[in-house]
């Protein structure tokens, strides 16, 4: 499976890529604004490349739960473009814009960013994928449902993993309708949004039915609250968990991952390839890394 975005591609049937998250908002879940500072996040960013990251996905809107109301899109450049000129054209792995703004993706895209990373999945601003397509970069779309600032409401579904796949197959249709092709898209469960622990957990069994839709899954469960409500730890406690539940998503068919711990995922991925996959040839159902 092919996973095109500006300027390259990756063959995912060779190994899985790991995402590094940089976040440069004050208010950051997992890090309490680390990296907010421009100099603090292109260090960080490079960090990641060093520590084997495929690419480093940059955001400036904490999306976490009880975060404060959602940004504008020229608040949510003024923090972005100190970074992402410079992290563009310093990186050798493609840059990623985290952001449901069609103009926030068209000032990145201007920029040099390759991928655009949707958490709603184009039902905010479709225009994003015109964006996107006319730029020639990946797009993730993510599973999400409601509004920004309301998209960790409790939900109820009869069946998350299929609620999930279906939405992310007409979002997909409207990227293709915009002029994004299907090899430059990815999709997302979207684990730990609209969804209650158990739900997560259920989205995350559920991996399969999404690989049937033809593309890559990309999955970020990295420090989130769904593994606290699990493990009852806090969120820097949550790295064991988190590399346990990313390892059984690759089993599954996840092949794009999103992570604050560049360092650990590569390795416990390392580790599984080579415990699976010791002739190293490549393998459609779980990854192998040369």
């Amino acid at each position: 499976m092919i996973f095109d975005y500006r300027g390259g591609s990756w063959d995912l049937r060779e190994r899985v890529r790991v995402v590094g998250i940089l976040n440069v908002t004050p208010d950051s879940f997992s890090d309490g604004g680390r990296y907010a500072a421009p100099g603090a996040a292109i260090a960080r960013a490079e960090a990641m490349v060093a520590e084997g990251a495929d690419a480093v996905d940059v955001g400036a809107e904490s999306t976490r739960p009880g975060a404060g109301g959602p940004l504008s899109a020229e608040e949510e450049w003024l923090r972005l473009e100190p970074v992402v000129a410079a992290l563009a054209a310093r990186l050798p792995v493609p840059l990623s814009i985290d952001t449901y703004h069609a103009e926030t993706a068209r000032r990145a895209l201007d920029q040099g960013a390759a991928i655009v990373n949707d958490v709603s999945g184009l039902t905010h601003e479709p225009a994003l994928a015109e964006h996107t397509a006319r730029a020639g970069a990946g797009l993730v779309l993510m599973h999400a449902l409601g509004v920004p600032g309301s998209m960790h409401a409790p939900r109820e579904y009869a069946d998350v993993a299929l609620e999930a796949s279906d939405f992310l197959a007409r979002q997909m249709r409207l990227a293709v309708e915009r002029g994004v092709p299907e090899r430059r898209i990815a999709l997302d469960p979207g684990i730990g949004f609209s969804k209650r622990a158990e739900q997560s957990f259920e989205a995350l069994r559920g991996l399969p039915l999404l690989t049937r839709l033809g593309r890559p899954v990309y999955i970020g469960v990295s420090r989130k609250s769904f593994l606290g409500t699990l493990t009852g730890r806090a969120v820097d406690e949550r790295l064991a968990a988190g590399l346990g539940a990313t390892i059984a998503a690759i089993a599954l068919g996840a092949r794009i991952v999103r992570t604050h711990d560049v360092r650990e995922t590569v390795d416990a991925i390392r580790a599984a390839e080579a415990l699976l996959h010791p002739d190293g040839a490549p393998k459609t159902a779980a990854p192998t890394r040369g």
